[in-house]
C-alpha cells in the first residue's frame, strides 16, 4: 500500500522512522531528525527536510552517510548482500549483468577513486528520468568525476543520494511526475535535430536557420498543434514560433511567456528550450480539461538568442519588443551567407518583420522559466528560486603593450612585461568584484601573441566581463579596473587599448511578478529563495517594454550549462510545472 502524508505527518517518531526506511541507505538517523519538522504539506517539502538534516549534520555525518552506500557492481553486489533498493536500482541500469570487461573496469575505477578520495563513488544510476542510465553512461560518468576535487566530489556524491531518496521516495509515494516526464521527454525528442559536424558526433548545436533549427521550429509547431491543443501556431517572420490559447474572453489581453530553442555549439538540451516546453505543459493540461483562463496566453519559442551564427543576439524576442536592427539582415556568417539569405532560404519574410512588434497595451506581462545555468540551487538543495533581477553586463577587449625581450638576457628589473601586468589585472577584478554583493567580474581570454617560452611577452591581450543586478554597481567596478589598468601600465611603462564590445542594461523583476512567482513556490511547500540572473534571457528584451519576472529551475552536474553536462531531473521538472500552473491560476481572480 502506498505512503500518503496524512500518515506520516500522524505518525510518532518510530513509526516514521520505520515508514521512511531505505530512503536513506542504512541511515535512519535522517528520518529520525526530521521527524520534527511535521506535518508536510507536499512530498517536496518533505524531500527538503530530509536533505536539511544531511546539511546540517555536519562532515562526519556526511561522510559516514557515504560510505553506508555499496559501490557500484562492487563486492556486495556479488555477495548478494545490497539492501532491496540498490539491487533494483542497479538491476536496472544494467549493472548486475555486466560483460567481464565492463565488470573489471568498474572494479579498477571503484578502488582508484575510493584511493583518492576516500569513500566510495555514488551515482543515482536510476537518473534524471528514473527509468535507468546506460552502462556506457555510468562509465564515462565515473572516469570523468574520478579526477574531480575531492570536496566537489564529496558534494556531488550527497547530491546523488539525495536524487537517489528522491526516486525511493516517490516509489514509496507511488507517485509518477507525469508533468515532467513529459517536459524531459520533449526535451529528449528535440535534442536529435543538430546542425551538420556536430550530429555526427553526438553533440548538440542548433544555430539560426540552419536544417535543424528548422527542423526544431516545425517539430515544436506540430506539438503545440496536435499534442497541447493550442487555438492558434505559426511560425512568423524572424523564425519564432508563436502559440496562442485564448481565454474565455478572446478580447482579453493575454499573458506572454517563452524562451529560445536555439543553442550554443556543443551546448545543452534545456537551455531555453525549458522555458517554452513548462509552459506547454500547462496549455496541455488546459486543453484536456477544457478549461479557459479570462486571459489569453501566448507562448513563443524564440528563433534565436545565442549569437552564435551572426554578431547579433535577441533577435527572436527584439523583434517582438521592436528593437530588430534592419541592417542585421546584411550580416554574413562565416560561410559568407547574408542573414536575409537564410531567412529566403528559410521561407520566412523579413519585410515582415517590424509587423511582429507587440502592441503592449494588449499583452499583462512577461514571464520565463529557465534553468538556472549555475551552481546556487543545486548547493542549497532546491529544485526553484525565484529571480530578483537580470544582470546588467559589459565586455572589453584589451591589449596591453610592453617590449617582447630576451628571457635570458633581460635583467628583472628591465622588463616591460605585458603578460604580468595582465595577470596584476585578473588579481585585481577577482578582488574587486568579489568586494560587492552579487557583482562579478570575468578575465576568460588571455592571449600572448607569438608567444615563445624564451621571450618576454610584449603583447598581451584579454577578455573583461562584468556583470551586476543594477547599471551603476556595473559602471562603478567597470571605472575602478579600468583606473587599476592604467595605473599598473603606469608604473610598469606600458600601455594599453580597451574596447567596449557589448553593454546590456540590468532588468529588474516587476514586484508585482516576482511576488506572484514567491507565492507559486509557497504553494508546493517549498521556501522562496530569491535571487539574480548572471546570465542574460530574452526577458531582458521583453523587460524593455513590459513587466517581466523569472523563475529558475535548477540544474544537475553542479547546475553545469551550455554543455553537454547540463541536465535536470523529472521531478524538478514537474515542480516547475506546478509552479506555473499556480502563477496562471492565482492570475486568474485579479483579472475578474
Amino acid at each position: 500500500m502506498s505512503l500518503s502524508l496524512d500518515t506520516l505527518n500522524a505518525a510518532d517518531q518510530t513509526a516514521f522512522t520505520t515508514a521512511l526506511d531505505g530512503v536513506y541507505e542504512h541511515s535512519p538517523w535522517i528520518a529520525e531528525r526530521a521527524w520534527s519538522a511535521r506535518p508536510f504539506a507536499s512530498l517536496a517539502q518533505l524531500k527538503l527536510a530530509l536533505a536539511a538534516v544531511v546539511r546540517e549534520a555536519g562532515l562526519d555525518a556526511q561522510l559516514a552517510l557515504i560510505r553506508a552506500h555499496p559501490e557500484l557492481a562492487g563486492k556486495a553486489m556479488v555477495a548478494r548482500t545490497l539492501t532491496a533498493e540498490s539491487t533494483h536500482e542497479q538491476g536496472k541500469a544494467g549493472l548486475t549483468d555486466c560483460t567481464p570487461d565492463e565488470f573489471a573496469l568498474i572494479q579498477r575505477l571503484n578502488t582508484d577513486y575510493n584511493a583518492r578520495h576516500g569513500f566510495p563513488f555514488i551515482l543515482a544510476v536510476r537518473g534524471p528520468r528514473g527509468t535507468g542510465l546506460a552502462k556506457a553512461e555510468i562509465i564515462a560518468t565515473f572516469e570523468r568525476r574520478l579526477h574531480n576535487p575531492t570536496d566537489f566530489e564529496r558534494a556531488e556524491c550527497l547530491r546523488n543520494i539525495h536524487r537517489i531518496a528522491e526516486i525511493r521516495l516517490d516509489d514509496k509515494f507511488s507517485r509518477q511526475p507525469g508533468l515532467g516526464d513529459l517536459v524531459w521527454d520533449w526535451a529528449e525528442r528535440l535534442s536529435t535535430n543538430s546542425d551538420p559536424g556536430y550530429a555526427e558526433r553526438g553533440e548538440l548545436t542548433v544555430t539560426y536557420l540552419t536544417d535543424a533549427h528548422r527542423a526544431c521550429a516545425q517539430r515544436l509547431a506540430h506539438w503545440m498543434r496536435a499534442d497541447c491543443g493550442f487555438d492558434e501556431v505559426e511560425i512568423d517572420a524572424v523564425g519564432n514560433v508563436v502559440g496562442i490559447y485564448h481565454g474565455s474572453d478572446r478580447h482579453a489581453k493575454r499573458l506572454l511567456t517563452g524562451s529560445h530553442y536555439d543553442t550554443v555549439r556543443n551546448g545543452g538540451k534545456y537551455d531555453g528550450r525549458l522555458g517554452i516546453f513548462v509552459p506547454m505543459a500547462c496549455v496541455r493540461e488546459l486543453h484536456r480539461q477544457q478549461r479557459r483562463l479570462p486571459f489569453g496566453f501566448e507562448v513563443v519559442g524564440f528563433a534565436e538568442e545565442e549569437g552564435q551564427r551572426y554578431k547579433a543576439v535577441f533577435l527572436g524576442s527584439g523583434a517582438l519588443a521592436g528593437h530588430f536592427d534592419p541592417r542585421w539582415l546584411e550580416q554574413e556568417d562565416a560561410d559568407g551567407i547574408t542573414m536575409r539569405a537564410a531567412m529566403d532560404h528559410a521561407g520566412l519574410c523579413p519585410d515582415d518583420i517590424p509587423k511582429l512588434k507587440r502592441d503592449v497595451t494588449k499583452y499583462l506581462g512577461f514571464v520565463e522559466v529557465h534553468i538556472e545555468q549555475g551552481p546556487v540551487l543545486n548547493r542549497l538543495d532546491l529544485p526553484l528560486g525565484v529571480v530578483t533581477s537580470i544582470n546588467g553586463s559589459v565586455r572589453y577587449m584589451g591589449e596591453i603593450v610592453g617590449m617582447a625581450s630576451h628571457a635570458g638576457t633581460t635583467p628583472m628589473d628591465q622588463r616591460r612585461d605585458a603578460a604580468t601586468a595582465a595577470a596584476e589585472l585578473v588579481l585585481y577584478v577577482e578582488k574587486r568584484a568579489a568586494s560587492v554583493p552579487d557583482l562579478v567580474g570575468t578575465v576568460g581570454m588571455l592571449q600572448v601573441p607569438s608567444g615563445s617560452t624564451n621571450v618576454v611577452p610584449g603583447r598581451c591581450s584579454f577578455s573583461l566581463d562584468i556583470r551586476a543586478t543594477t547599471n551603476a554597481v556595473r559602471d562603478a567596478c567597470a571605472d575602478d579596473v579600468r583606473a587599476e589598468l592604467e595605473r599598473i601600465c603606469v608604473r610598469r611603462g606600458l600601455h594599453f587599448t580597451l574596447e567596449e564590445t557589448m553593454r546590456a542594461a540590468a532588468a529588474p523583476s516587476a514586484p508585482d511578478w516576482q511576488a506572484r512567482w514567491a507565492r507559486a513556490v509557497e504553494s508546493l511547500g517549498l521556501p522562496v529563495f530569491t535571487m539574480p540572473s548572471g546570465a542574460g534571457h530574452d526577458a531582458m528584451k521583453l523587460h524593455e517594454v513590459m513587466p517581466q519576472a523569472m523563475l529558475f529551475m535548477r540544474g544537475l552536474n553542479a547546475g553545469i550549462s551550455h554543455n553537454p553536462l547540463e541536465a535536470i531531473t523529472n521531478d524538478d521538472a514537474d515542480l516547475c510545472v506546478l509552479a506555473f500552473q499556480h502563477l496562471l491560476d492565482q492570475l486568474a481572480p485579479d483579472l475578474t
